[in-house]
């Protein structure tokens, strides 16, 4: 079929066979096809959605148009993790070693944050030295050795996809379920593993906002996963407010580190124990999730998981001395807080506004060639449902740019204070298998 008869079938409703979607990948990658032809297909998708195969042969497609990770070297069953993303997600910092520690490998590959913060790769980076470029032969032996290591992605790892998301970015088509669930899943099948653990966000910080729209993503990834021979689980997590009271880079090392260490921050633990126990059962080292969760929650703080973070930080080249002390990677110039204008209770935390104060002090990229600053923070000291009297400090904000008034200005949309206390949302929504 000619592309212009493709996108009319999907204008109309119809389904594309198998052979058309992987000639329509293989001609829109190496430049037969025009971005004006396939930025009408992605309308026509985002209007008349595709059905479970046709998500499943796009993501494939997807994956052979580029290098495809062959970790058969690495010893063990190869779980991922992949979260799509919010405000305060460490939960990587905090999951990898966790898994790693009961000798689960984690061969993970992990993006740079745009927008609120920097992604898993900016915040290792606040190391000085860490490597994000390990050899394919130095990352297997990493990972043999000490069961971790976490990469950039390589640059021919699903190319088909990259240039399909610049064109959906300009072209209003990003938030389209069958596009979103083939992108994120054509880069975890092709960077290796066995199986995968899916960390959906819903709430006012994450990019599906609501709960249906989550679940319907969390259950086409899950099918995808299914149509490929990898064992999938997606967990529905919370993300009405920030996650752990740290937002930044050097400062959410800090926090995770802190829970390696012992320390009882709930949404942190609560999440990262979920998204650990999953990964630990599908990696067969425990029969069911509650005794993977039930032993994971006294590993976690015993010192096992530190140690291979520390191990992880100086395998890469990074500064594992700062895992000790974070008090250098923290140092700015200016420091401003935030205080409560009027007395009650913490009603809501709308994550978006702080994540857009974490960037406007230097947190995050507005555009990909934005340079981070790893010290810019907003550390909140009241979350959603504490009592508030007036003056008292709610946030810290600090940062290198003087530009901590514009920040504040964000912090006071993000906080809503009420006489009644609110009820309490849960950390874990639903998981899908």
């Amino acid at each position: 079929m000619r592309m212009v008869d493709l996108i009319a079938t999907k204008r109309d409703g119809g389904e594309l066979a198998t052979a058309d979607i992987q000639a329509m990948v293989k001609g829109f990658t190496n430049g037969e096809i025009p971005d004006y032809q396939m930025s009408a297909m992605s309308m026509a998708i985002f209007y008349q959605g595709m059905s479970d195969r046709e998500i499943a042969d796009l993501t494939m497609a997807m994956v052979k148009s580029g290098d495809v990770i062959d970790l058969s070297r690495i010893h063990g069953k190869k779980v991922d993790k992949h979260s799509t993303g919010g405000v305060g997600d460490k939960i990587s910092l905090i999951v990898a070693p966790l898994v790693a520690s009961i000798g689960i490998p984690v061969a993970k590959m992990s993006g740079r944050g745009l927008g609120h913060t920097g992604g898993t790769i900016d915040k290792l980076e606040a190391f000085p030295g860490f490597d994000v470029e390990l050899s394919e032969e130095a990352f297997v032996s990493q990972v043999n050795d000490i069961k971790m290591a976490i990469i950039g992605q390589t640059g021919n790892l699903t190319p088909a996809d990259k240039k399909l998301y610049a064109l959906r970015d300009v072209t209003a088509t990003v938030n389209s379920i069958p596009l979103i669930a083939s992108s994120i899943m054509s880069k975890k099948i092709a960077a290796g593993a066995d199986s995968i653990v899916l960390d959906v966000k819903t709430g006012s910080g994450a990019f599906m906002k609501s709960f249906e729209d989550a679940k319907a993503l969390a259950t086409e990834m899950v099918s995808i996963g299914k149509s490929v021979n990898r064992k999938t689980v997606a967990v529905i997590t919370d993300m009405d407010q920030p996650l752990g009271f740290e937002i930044g880079n050097a400062n959410e090392v800090k926090e995770a580190i802190e829970v390696l260490q012992g320390k009882d921050v709930r949404d942190l633990k609560v999440i990262a124990l979920t998204i650990a126990s999953h990964m630990a059962v599908l990696g067969d080292f425990y029969p069911t999730f509650d005794e993977a969760y039930a032993d994971l929650e006294t590993r976690l703080g015993n010192g096992a998981a530190l140690d291979v973070f520390k191990k992880f930080i100086a395998a890469q080249g990074g500064d594992a001395s700062l895992v000790d002390d974070m008090t250098k990677a923290l140092e700015t110039k200016y420091e401003k807080t935030f205080v409560a204008s009027k007395a009650g209770y913490v009603s809501e935390i709308i994550a978006d506004e702080v994540g857009v104060a974490a960037m406007i002090l230097g947190a995050g990229r507005a555009t990909k060639a934005d340079e981070i600053d790893h010290a810019a923070s907003v550390t909140l000291h009241k979350k959603v449902g504490d009592r508030v009297e007036v003056g008292d400090v709610i946030a810290t904000l600090r940062s290198n740019k003087d530009t901590l008034d514009q920040a504040i200005e964000k912090m006071d949309h993000a906080y809503h204070i009420s006489e009644m206390k609110p009820a309490e949302r849960p950390l874990v929504h639903a998981v899908i298998q």
